[in-house]
């Protein structure tokens, strides 16, 4: 029993406005909370700053004030100016600890009427080094969270003893300042995003607008109201729309060379049958067979017409296909052995110049049809010696291959006439051998020329293709 086998439905491609406003508004909204968060906690040390700079000062007058009176310790409180130190609980304190040996230590041997009956507890641990400013956090009387400041001293009256002076604050309006800092400006930061994303969102309309203006040049194409893409376009599409055209007016022509073609076979064709159908007509009203060379006159005709136009079909579609080339000077050494070889008992000598970097934006069999004819009709007319030269021609992305020959040429009114478009030399021009028809439908195919003039030098006749050349690396 056969798998039963399941496709899955083609996913729809992604939106390419979609995808940049995803990408601008996600970068954006990283970029605004990182923002956000380095900004308040930016304010947050500035403000603990500003309020660890405040107890400083504090902690600072507390040590000018500390002084020994009658052996005992004393601090003036009316010389603490902070009116906070007076009020019970109110978040400002200063405290001053006496560190002595074993019992002689005292916690809260001096402090501020703002801590009331309460002690702030730090404990009696490692001394610090005396004069050092210690910053450190603890629980304040009524359980807030206080920013500590403490110093070691020594006194002259007391060299014994240490004496750790002590300031405190509450960090609780610091903490609320940065709390309505950081809604403040992640209100801001929101009014920008928002602003931001209706700049991105205006940006990726605009910039995308020219891509909607082309999907319609592109419907008019395939609507057939107009052969090529119309309307002027940014310099970043421009390119694409040049290319595009390019590629339109080669299929037009493609389609264009078709229709000729099976218009001309359908002509070509027309007389043949034409002529047996006549036949067929009298053999039956005579009762008589149909003339057997009439028969094979006419499928020969026939058959000579199909294969013509079919090559000449397969040459249209081969026509200009990107990335085709060939070397032109493999193939014209190549042909040039084949026919020493062929006309060996007539002693020729050929003279080869070809530039080995040139190479023929075609097929390789059409090179080869067009440069053998001409090199095959030069040498039954050379006397001696056949030049064979291919160049770099003026013309952009075209070459010239010509070939000479030193025999008795073609006579100036002549040349005239087989110049015309479509002409069949061999049949125009009684005895003169040449065949060049193919080669002058080849070369006309290909969007070139072909030339045919006497010899600037000496006697002869001189053959130029003018073909395209493949401009690749």
């Amino acid at each position: 029993m056969a798998e039963a086998t399941s496709t899955a439905p083609p996913t729809q491609p992604r939106s390419l406005r979609l995808r940049l406003l995803g990408l601008t508004l996600g970068g954006t909204a990283l970029a605004m909370l990182l923002t956000g968060f380095a900004l308040t906690a930016l304010f947050r040390d500035h403000v603990v700053n500003q309020f660890q700079a405040a107890l400083a000062r504090q902690l600072d007058q507390l040590v000018v004030e500390l002084e020994f009176v009658d052996g005992q310790l004393r601090v003036d409180a009316d010389a603490m100016l902070d009116p906070r130190l007076l009020k019970p609980y109110s978040g400002l304190y200063w405290q001053i600890d006496v560190l002595g040996p074993q019992q002689q230590t005292t916690i809260g041997a001096l402090r501020s009427r703002s801590l009331w009956d309460a002690n702030l507890a730090l404990g009696t641990g490692g001394r610090s080094v005396s004069g050092t400013l210690e910053v450190s956090s603890a629980k304040g009387p009524a359980g807030e969270q206080l920013l500590v400041l403490q110093r070691l001293v020594h006194l002259q009256e007391s060299p014994e003893r240490a004496y750790r002076l002590i300031v405190a604050g509450d960090l609780r309006f610091n903490l609320e300042a940065t709390r309505r800092f950081g809604i403040l400006l992640a209100l801001a930061l929101s009014g920008l995003f928002v602003l931001l994303g209706l700049a991105a969102w205006a940006q990726v309309s605009i910039g995308l607008r020219p891509l909607r203006k082309l999907q319609h040049a592109l419907a008019a194409v395939r609507e057939g109201r107009t052969a090529q893409l119309e309307g002027h376009f940014p310099q970043e599409i421009a390119p694409l729309v040049g290319d595009f055209n390019q590629v339109l007016g080669s299929n037009a022509e493609l389609i264009q060379r078709a229709r000729s073609l099976a218009g001309n076979l359908a002509h070509a064709l027309k007389t043949p049958l034409t002529v047996l159908e006549n036949e067929t007509e009298r053999a039956q009203r005579n009762a008589e067979a149909i003339t057997e060379s009439l028969l094979r006159e006419q499928l020969a005709q026939i058959r000579r017409q199909i294969d013509w136009h079919l090559r000449h079909a397969r040459i249209s579609a081969a026509y200009a296909v990107p990335g085709r080339h060939v070397n032109v000077h493999a193939v014209s050494s190549g042909l040039l052995r084949v026919l020493v070889r062929t006309f060996e008992s007539r002693q020729l000598s050929f003279h080869h110049n070809a530039d080995p970097a040139l190479s023929f934006a075609g097929e390789e069999q059409d090179l080869q049809e067009m440069l053998g004819n001409v090199l095959e009709n030069a040498c039954k007319w050379a006397s001696a010696n056949i030049w064979l030269t291919v160049e770099a021609a003026e013309a952009p992305a075209m070459l010239i291959v010509r070939i000479e020959d030193d025999g008795p040429g073609i006579a100036p009114e002549q040349l005239e006439h087989v110049r015309g478009r479509g002409v069949r030399l061999d049949e125009q021009t009684s005895g003169s051998g040449l065949g060049l028809a193919i080669v002058q439908e080849l070369v006309q195919l290909y969007g070139g020329r072909l030339e045919l003039r006497a010899r600037s030098t000496g006697r002869g006749l001189s053959a130029s293709l003018l073909l395209p050349r493949w401009m690749g690396a």
